[in-house]
């Protein structure tokens, strides 16, 4: 009996770590998906922020986020700090999977939630891309995943009042979708939009991505990131139930982002008369956000349905901030924020356990707390060192103005032959003169 026990934690342990492998794999997809989807003049700041703040999610979680999260008793409001005194709630005396389920490494638990957290920080990266400046981006990352999401986090898988008044949110739509997008919101809302993207008449200019093929992959590895994502969220593999619990996730988690792309791909065939790439990409991250909240409870098909409503949910919800003049160059807050909200009301339609009181109490209270939380935040960087680039560098791309290169610098004006300066044959020109001759 023993040498069973033994196995089943080796084999959940392990099964815990792979999951938590795939999800850091979504770094990548979405470092590929925002590289395609902004102008190549800001591909390497965008590049330099996603390494940037999945480094600092993990420092940040691994120094605070995890003790604020877990650390503190049931049904709280404010997660404790007795760990900062090394007592009873320190991190050693938290238990992975609670006191009566010890079946996996404590450590495979922090490893898994601390990629979670550095999912939120990406959802941020995109919507704020080629106008925010790099290091008010990672200082607000730094308060992010050490204090923000963390107690939020606590609220929920943390225990805390959330939890105990039922809300229900499987492997994070709310917790770690919505609360990306928050956050996301209120940093737009403090930047304004790119220059050129609104006319003063009320237009609405789109500014394509560089990069469709680079897009398309990073969508693809998010995808496959996701069964790790949702997989691993049933904690456990190493008995009949959970096993089969866990092929179900995997199997509602591809059918619910299939139906995104479907959906997302019609409506905007029959709206913009075009099978428009974009919307078919978010159609299926829009999918994947919805049935996070709740990929075990539905069966295949109902996943898929639940996959398609928010594929169609998310093209409106692009269209309609456009309209609000909130620009969004990856549409991050609509695939995680709105679509978010819709996974965790869909909740209840598979799970019986679940009710829309305790859900939109969920909504209520993870949207705020973030988003005021963060709009602090971002006004207080604001204040001290600023969030946005000059229009100038904004013009010239923030590669040159925050990284000092390019990510594709064959595509900018010649350099002067000879001589070493390494000067563009522009230098010196005026703004308008540098639109008649700059190549982007």
């Amino acid at each position: 009996m023993t040498d069973l026990v033994e196995l089943s934690y080796a084999l959940d342990t392990f099964y815990f770590l792979i999951c938590g492998v795939l999800v850091m794999w979504m770094a990548a997809g979405f470092s590929m998906l925002e590289a395609g989807m902004v102008r190549s003049k800001n591909t390497a700041e965008i590049l330099t922020k996603n390494i940037a703040l999945f480094a600092i999610s993990c420092t940040m979680y691994l120094l605070l986020g995890y003790y604020l999260m877990y650390s503190s008793s049931e049904g709280g409001v404010l997660p404790s700090l007795g760990f900062l005194l090394g007592g009873e709630n320190s991190a050693e005396a938290v238990l992975a999977g609670g006191d009566d389920a010890p079946y996996y490494s404590m450590r495979a638990d922090y490893f898994f939630q601390v990629v979670f957290v550095a999912t939120a920080m990406s959802i941020v990266s995109g919507a704020v891309a080629e106008r925010m400046k790099l290091w008010a981006f990672l200082a607000f990352a730094v308060v992010m995943t050490g204090v923000i999401y963390p107690v939020s986090g606590y609220w929920t898988w943390g225990g805390g009042w959330l939890s105990a008044a039922g809300f229900s949110d499987f492997a994070g739509s709310g917790i770690v979708h919505m609360a990306g997008a928050a956050a996301a919101l209120a940093g737009v809302l403090i930047l304004g939009p790119r220059k050129g993207k609104y006319g003063k008449d009320g237009s609405i200019y789109a500014i394509p991505g560089a990069n469709m093929p680079l897009a398309t992959l990073g969508t693809f590895i998010l995808w496959m990131g996701w069964f790790g994502f949702n997989g691993g969220s049933e904690l456990k593999v190493s008995d009949v139930d959970s096993a089969n619990n866990v092929a179900q996730v995997l199997v509602n988690t591809n059918a619910a982002a299939a139906g995104g792309v479907i959906a997302a791909l019609i409506l905007a065939k029959l709206w913009f008369r075009k099978a428009d790439l974009t919307m078919a990409l978010n159609g299926a991250l829009a999918g994947l956000v919805a049935i996070t909240a709740e990929p075990l409870a539905p069966s295949a098909l109902g996943a898929t349905l639940i996959g398609g409503v928010g594929g169609a949910i998310v093209v409106a919800a692009i269209v309609g901030l456009d309209k609000l003049k909130i620009d969004d160059p990856v549409g991050a807050i609509s695939v995680h924020g709105v679509v978010g909200i819709w996974g965790l009301l869909a909740v209840p339609l598979s799970n019986g356990d679940a009710t829309f009181g305790a859900q939109i109490l969920g909504i209520i209270g993870i949207f705020v707390w973030v988003f005021l939380a963060s709009l602090i935040v971002w006004l207080i960087i604001k204040a001290v060192m600023g969030v946005r680039v000059s229009e100038e560098e904004e013009y010239e791309g923030v590669d040159l103005a925050e990284c000092g290169l390019e990510a594709y610098p064959e595509f900018t004006v010649a350099k002067v032959r000879g001589g070493g300066s390494g000067r563009s044959q522009n230098d010196g020109l005026t703004q308008s003169q540098r639109l008649s001759t700059r190549t982007e």
